[in-house]
């Protein structure tokens, strides 16, 4: 083989980096990316398998084994005594156009005049595109590559692919679930909440936030009262908003949900495990209130059992469901959220009923969650990973949070925060001239991201001092580096402000 095509082929078949396929699936993907490209036409013959290994230094049992499945597949095809090719039908035939009579640019539709419902201008969790590089991200919505139980997980989705396997989940579900995770959910899950159900009473979601839509799209319509805490949780906010129903700010204390500030409303929703944002955990006394409240002025609840199983100290408190006598309580639970928030499950109890329209609902939406997915989560619960997975983040969250509160404590005397009882996340209360999205801003150039609390209000204060430390995606070594950057970040404020921190606050 002479010297150019030599460099030819280096250069066709050069191995894409990818840390998750072995180099015979990277060879095999090297030489499908060439086919559809139009690089290697039908006909066009490969290099022999011995010297396609001595080019690209690869064991020659590697190549000849990427050649056979791609001969089985028909992208290749073996011709004897000559060599291999390029298939005849390896690319798939492309459509062909006529060339379009040349012609002025036409007018393109107005989209802004025709949008009925935009989610633009909604204050929502947000953080910059490239946050990984960031040092310190005390930010929602990541995970942590060295909780996620890597080997657990790919053995339920090895063994759901088992040839045995495949009958539970390929066939088309159409308005059903996986029976074997609403088992689990039934069995396992909810009882250590203390709700009890029926299969029926059960539906899987794409996660909390798809629960959030299915509910505004059966129950919230403009004349509908909606109690939303105050401050919040943003995403059920916006996500009720498509409905436009009529938002009502309720306040939060140290106890949660302030029942008797409750003005009239149809629904009220809540955070009672761990209130997001503030982490404070509805008292039982507020809770029996609340749901006899519900029956005396007639309205439902809706409860996000949110970072429920994340509890350090204390009992657990029962769920509001499990104190329901009057079926005015729907239960909002994730299955995904301490794993990865990518892999969105969820699911919704309430009287079977209403899960018979949301199943409708849902249908229209979206058919079914992934049925592969369910099936492996399933085999999650059921060899127990689900259980030990937890343990093992309750764990690191604990020792994060000792970490940050010591930090908090030596950085920013001055900010006022709680130590919560469980969850990921400490709600922090800045002096009062202190406006948390100018800090934020100011914070990224020292590389620490933080959640301003302004996105968590309906009506948001300003100044609005309050801001959220996530401790999902930072490791415990890097918390105390990140919050004496923060206090740096706070120095610099208070300089651009002309205010003074407290004495022995300033960050070093």
């Amino acid at each position: 083989m002479s010297r150019t095509p030599r460099i030819q082929w280096a250069q066709l078949f050069a191995l894409p980096e990818h840390a998750a396929l072995s180099l015979q699936a990277r060879l095999r993907r090297a030489v499908v990316q060439a086919i559809l490209d139009g690089h290697l036409p039908p006909g066009a013959p490969m290099p022999s398998s011995r010297e396609l290994a001595q080019l690209l230094a690869l064991g020659r049992n590697t190549v000849t084994a990427a050649y056979q499945q791609l001969i089985d597949e028909q992208f290749l095809e073996a011709r004897p005594r000559r060599g291999v090719f390029v298939a005849a039908q390896a690319r798939p035939p492309m459509a062909v156009g006529f060339a379009a009579p040349a012609r002025e640019p036409g007018r393109a539709p107005h989209w802004d005049r025709r949008l009925r419902r935009s989610l633009a201008a909604n204050r929502t969790l947000a953080k910059p595109s490239q946050w990984r590089r960031y040092p310190y991200p005390f930010v929602y919505g990541t995970f942590d590559p060295e909780l996620f139980p890597t080997e657990d997980f790919r053995e339920c989705c090895a063994r759901s692919l088992a040839r045995a396997q495949l009958p539970h989940w390929t066939p088309d579900f159409e308005t059903d679930d996986v029976p074997e995770l609403v088992e689990q959910i039934r069995l396992r899950l909810l009882p250590k909440r203390g709700v009890f159900a029926l299969a029926e009473e059960i539906l899987v979601t794409v996660g909390a936030q798809h629960s959030y839509h299915l509910l505004a799209e059966a129950l919230f319509d403009a004349d509908t009262r909606v109690g939303l805490e105050e401050p919040g949780h943003p995403h059920a906010r916006n996500t009720f908003s498509l409905r436009q129903p009529r938002v009502v700010p309720i306040a939060v204390d140290d106890e949660g949900l302030v029942i008797d500030a409750m003005p009239p409303v149809d629904y009220v929703f809540v955070t009672p495990s761990h209130q997001s944002p503030t982490t404070a955990t509805l008292s039982l006394d507020r809770r029996h209130w609340l749901l006899k409240r519900a029956e005396l002025n007639d309205f439902v609840v809706i409860e996000d059992d949110y970072e429920a199983e994340n509890l350090y100290a204390g009992s657990p408190m029962p769920a509001l469901k499990s104190l329901d006598k009057s079926g005015r309580v729907i239960y909002i639970g994730s299955l995904s959220k301490s794993l990865s928030p990518a892999l969105r499950l969820g699911y919704i109890v309430a009287p079977r009923g209403l899960i018979a329209e949301l199943r409708l609902l849902r249908h229209a939406m979206v058919r079914h969650p992934s049925a592969f997915l369910q099936q492996a989560y399933a085999l999650f619960l059921q060899l127990g990973h689900h259980e030990s997975h937890a343990r093992r983040v309750n764990a690191a969250m604990q020792e994060r949070l000792a970490v940050l509160a010591q930090a908090l404590r030596q950085h920013l005397p001055d900010c006022a925060f709680r130590v919560p009882q469980g969850g990921a996340s400490v709600w922090v209360r800045a002096p009062a001239w202190v406006d948390a999205t100018e800090l934020a801003l100011i914070a990224q150039r020292h590389g620490v991201l933080i959640e301003p609390g302004e996105v968590f209000h309906v009506q948001p204060p300003y100044p609005c001092p309050y801001f959220r430390l996530r401790l999902s995606s930072i490791a415990a070594s890097q918390i105390p580096a990140g919050v004496r950057a923060l206090g740096q970040a706070l120095d610099d404020l208070a300089a651009a402000r002309g205010e003074r921190r407290a004495p022995g606050s300033r960050a070093h």
